[in-house]
């Protein structure tokens, strides 16, 4: 067997992943001077981290990083493959390590979100006692997804796509590394094509590099060109600069194709992104957005819909979770419009800014203390559900604002049904108060 088909089977992104701290390029935010975990590093102090970031931008090798640089034994787990038995064996191993040689072992979580509340609990006595230093990664929101008692033992490191720049240091290193990469071949890479892959990589070094290593292999006499990187991607390559004008213009162009109701140039538009290499994640939350901005109560149910494809997509990935993107985009784009909601707050947000220190009134403060209650804080107020109608003419602003109106209901959806409900309470909240007054 050749010395080298071990490399030759080796994805080129798993052969290029950093082995030593100096070589991790990107997330200065955490690694600069002065900077959290050049602070950690410095102090000679380590603790439990939850790594949080897209696909790529490199949780899983600078937890390896860490935990080799402070030279504790690391222990990886897969939340998707490994049971919660198998994980406290290892914890009890680590325990025992731990009362012989007097350090940690770090646990690895992969995917950690995945974990259910249980299954996280278990890692607490552990991670207090100090047994174990506890690293997760995930790529999803850890204030909804790690348990609060686990959360608050651990510090949550954000991590961001990476850059253009950093990607190409990192494919310009791998072209050129002989012992790792693709040195030894001497490829030249187009500088088009050096960008498409780039564009398509949107952040992630793993995807980069894989796309890079496909490219190689189908590289002739010329090198790598467009063509070797579209025959690698399976797709051709639109112009498309996610951080230029074209990325702006395609994203005004399928919101304004919502806003219009044309379900049609809006599904051409969402194409044309995903195509192009948008994203996804990126067109989900501007169409949550548009739901609220655009359609708000006259269809609550868009939002949630965008929410439910938001999920969906997380779940399958691309290219199956996209059909749950054009289901939204049909759905938002021929769902009645209204913008009453986003103008309503922006008055209530102007209110604010204008005077952003109205009193609160008395009746409606909670007196917690006997001082409170000394200083009439709660009097006078008046519970609702003590009332035949769950409302009372009791006045909810503050002095100076009282009678203000913000959200002003439309005729089209919901908001008409919406319109019928606050008019009927305006009205019997005016009879209770002409009643109060006349008592």
């Amino acid at each position: 067997m050749p010395a080298d088909s071990g490399k030759a089977h080796t994805p080129l992104a798993e052969r290029m992943r950093p082995q030593h701290l100096e070589k991790f390029y990107g997330q200065e935010h955490l690694m600069g001077k002065g900077k959290i975990l050049s602070q950690f590093i410095k102090s000679n102090q380590l603790v439990s981290l939850i790594f949080w970031g897209p696909p790529g931008s490199g949780k899983t090798t600078l937890g390896f990083l860490l935990a080799r640089h402070f030279d504790f034994p690391c222990v990886f787990f897969s939340a998707v493959l490994s049971g919660i038995k198998e994980v406290k064996n290892v914890m009890v191993e680590a325990e025992e390590h731990r009362r012989l040689f007097q350090h940690p072992t770090v646990i690895f979580i992969d995917e950690i979100h995945r974990f259910h509340k249980g299954q996280q609990a278990a890692f607490l006595p552990y991670v207090e006692r100090g047994d174990i230093i506890l690293f997760g990664s995930t790529t999803e929101n850890p204030s909804f997804e790690v348990i609060a008692p686990l959360l608050s033992r651990t510090k949550v490191l954000v991590l961001h796509p990476l850059t253009d720049a950093t990607l190409r240091h990192i494919l310009e290193e791998a072209l050129a590394d002989r012992e790792r990469g693709l040195g030894d071949r001497e490829l030249r890479l187009e500088p088009e094509a050096l960008q498409s892959i780039i564009d398509y990589a949107n952040g992630d070094a793993r995807r980069a590099l894989n796309t890079l290593d496909i490219a190689a292999g189908l590289a002739g006499v010329d090198g790598i060109t467009v063509l070797e990187v579209q025959e690698a991607l399976q797709k051709r390559i639109l112009f498309y600069d996610k951080s230029g004008e074209e990325h702006f213009n395609l994203i005004s162009a399928l919101h304004k194709s919502l806003r219009n109701s044309d379900v049609d140039a809006s599904l051409y538009w969402l194409a044309r992104m995903l195509a192009s290499g948008e994203d996804p994640r990126y067109i989900v939350r501007r169409l949550i957005r548009f739901a609220s901005e655009d359609i708000g109560l006259a269809d609550p149910s868009a939002l949630t819909l965008v929410l439910s494809a938001r999920e969906a997509y997380d779940f399958l990935g691309s290219p199956e979770g996209e059909l749950a993107l054009a289901q939204a985009v049909i759905y938002l784009a021929s769902a009645p419009k209204s913008n009453r909601v986003y103008a309503a707050f922006k008055l209530a947000l102007k209110d604010v800014e204008a005077s952003p220190h109205e009193p609160v009134p008395l009746h409606l403060r909670n007196p917690v203390t006997d001082l409170m209650k000394d200083e009439d804080y709660g009097s006078d107020y008046q519970y609702a559900h003590d009332n035949p109608f769950n409302t009372t003419a009791m006045e909810t602003f503050p002095e100076r604002l009282k009678d203000r109106r913000y959200y002003r209901p439309g005729d089209i959806g919901l908001e008409r049904e919406i319109k019928k409900r606050m008019e009927w309470w305006a009205g019997l909240k005016s009879r209770l108060k002409d009643e109060d007054d006349a008592s």
